[in-house]
């Protein structure tokens, strides 16, 4: 076929364009569908647009219900208005002026907030102030003062068992009542003793050797 034969156009032939050939190829290919299976074919919507993102929840409001709790301190009664939520540790730090506690990671895996509760040592960080009355609470501040110190915080001293000091008093509150408990203790129950606590200056031989010299000047050797 030549140029002159293809653009050449006979009038008695309809002028279809490209659309509507599609549109025409689309009706055929859903006749045929229907006749192959017996069902109208569905012609599919354009898909929805996504649902905007819910924005996240907000974070509730503080706590504003307080109530007044009484402990018992260093051998004194205290009283306290503090939330619900507010632990020992907050309570001694921030209402009862007691600071020996050390407020460092705040999750129980330091020590450095160790108090004696019943003669028993316990994280200050991990008890509410709620839970921790009607029991007798013991500080590092209940041991002694500067002028007159128990025979450990003198040990510590003596043997110069710390270099920062601020996880100090949580070592001495721990090793306090181990020599309670066992006033005659190895090294290695001397360290089990200390395993809840941490230095970050690595003082611990000194440590060690603080708590086995206290022992025995309590025991009068």
């Amino acid at each position: 076929m030549s140029m002159d034969d293809r653009d050449q156009h006979d009038p008695n032939e309809p002028d279809v364009s490209r659309r509507q050939f599609l549109r025409g190829l689309s009706g055929s290919l859903a006749a045929s569908a229907v006749l192959a299976t017996g069902v109208e074919a569905v012609p599919l919507s354009p898909p929805s647009p996504p649902e905007p993102l819910e924005p996240p929840l907000a974070v509730g409001p503080r706590i504003k219900g307080q109530v007044k709790v009484r402990l018992n301190v260093n051998g004194q009664v205290k009283t306290a208005t503090v939330e619900p939520r507010t632990t020992l540790l907050n309570t001694l730090r921030d209402d009862l002026g007691l600071t020996g506690a050390k407020r460092i990671c705040d999750r129980g895996s330091c020590g450095g907030c160790t108090v004696i509760a019943d003669g028993e040592t316990i994280y200050s960080c991990m008890m509410l102030a709620v839970d921790a009355q009607g029991k007798k609470i013991t500080t590092v501040e209940g041991l002694g003062t500067p002028e007159a110190m128990s025979p450990l915080q003198a040990a510590f001293v003596d043997h110069d068992a710390l270099m920062c000091g601020f996880c100090t008093p949580g070592f001495v509150m721990s090793c306090t009542s181990l020599l309670k408990h066992n006033p005659d203790p190895t090294e290695t129950e001397v360290k089990e003793a200390c395993a809840g606590n941490i230095c970050r200056c690595g003082t611990y031989p000194r440590i060690f050797e603080a708590v086995l010299a206290a022992a025995k000047r309590m025991r009068g050797e």
